[in-house]
């Protein structure tokens, strides 16, 4: 595959589920599922004996834990900005395709057969998104999209995809540290999430959408 691990297509300082300011993404990274239930997920989903040597190219992921969880499984990871961005690339050249956060929104037909023409036979791909229905979900204007996503007749199910729900928290040192970042971040909204805050963590539900190559018909 093009480019070893930890190679890249494009970069950007860090990658977090939700776009913010340097400085707060920094914070927001440093909290963000410290029990690394998405990486682990992503292993368990990707093959059968996980992603011990394989090809794994990760979609809006450059500095994000969970691509450096990846690495730690043994993948050999690359780095794309977009399933677009991979035009360069060579068809059936990877494993498993990886697309956090902003890839794939809405399951556009043509994104999603960039990222499938570079699956080897049995590849699977893998799409993280909120999952909504969490202290997170309130922080977001679009969390009624996230909701709609995993219905049966949404753009994933509808297109054969299946979903597994990781139930993981944003983690912070104190309530004081939640409850400033949730401020500074958000403003009222997450003044008001930090109020009903027991412990110094924000729950947030992770979807992962998957299907292998077999499910595509290619």
């Amino acid at each position: 595959m093009p480019g070893a691990a930890g190679s890249h297509l494009y970069s950007r300082p860090v990658s977090v589920p939700i776009p913010l300011p340097d400085d707060l993404a920094a914070r927001l990274a440093a909290a963000l599922d410290p029990e690394g239930k998405v990486g682990r997920a992503l292993d368990a989903l990707s093959w059968p004996d996980g992603l011990g040597d394989r090809d794994v190219l990760v979609l809006d992921g450059i500095g994000s834990r969970v691509a450096a969880d990846l690495e730690t499984f043994g993948a050999r990871v690359a780095h794309a900005a977009s399933a677009a961005a991979t035009a360069e690339l060579p068809a059936e050249s990877v494993d498993v395709v990886v697309g956090l956060w902003t890839s794939f929104r809405g399951v556009d037909a043509a994104e999603r057969a960039a990222a499938e023409r570079l699956l080897r036979p049995g590849g699977r791909l893998l799409v993280v998104h909120h999952y909504g229905r969490d202290d997170v979900g309130r922080l977001l204007a679009d969390h009624a999209e996230f909701d709609a996503w995993s219905q049966k007749r949404g753009p994933f199910l509808a297109a054969g995809f299946r979903v597994r729900v990781i139930h993981c928290w944003w983690e912070f040192a104190d309530l004081d540290a939640a409850g400033a970042f949730l401020a500074d971040a958000f403003g009222p909204e997450g003044a008001a999430v930090a109020a009903g805050l027991t412990r110094p963590r924000v729950a947030w539900n992770v979807a992962i959408y998957h299907r292998d190559r077999r499910d595509t018909g290619a």
